[in-house]
């Protein structure tokens, strides 16, 4: 039997500008660019999808440690639970509730 884990990213009044928070701190990163890389899949909510569509095409600006996650995340299977989305783009399947 397999496993679920979750995981979070909110701040208390329940919003993350990740625009203002800016990147992580290097050794910070690199953790969690493994740990994407044990995950066997990701569910998301529409929002957290959309706002993670960011990795899905490479930007001229990006360094090696951007490149690696993007990989990692593009290769993994993502699930998305969403009322308003009709589709979602391949290797992700939208589960309307």
């Amino acid at each position: 039997m397999a496993k679920l884990v979750y995981g979070l990213s909110q701040s208390l009044d329940g919003y993350v500008d990740h625009m203002k928070l800016g990147p992580p701190a290097p050794a910070a990163f690199s953790h969690f660019i493994e740990h994407v890389r044990s995950l066997a899949g990701v569910i998301y909510g529409r929002r957290m999808y959309e706002i993670m569509r960011y990795w899905d095409e490479d930007l001229p600006d990006w360094d090696a440690e951007d490149r690696d996650f993007a990989a990692v995340w593009r290769s993994k299977p993502k699930w998305v639970v969403s009322r308003s989305l009709e589709s979602s783009w391949p290797q992700r399947h939208a589960c309307r509730r």
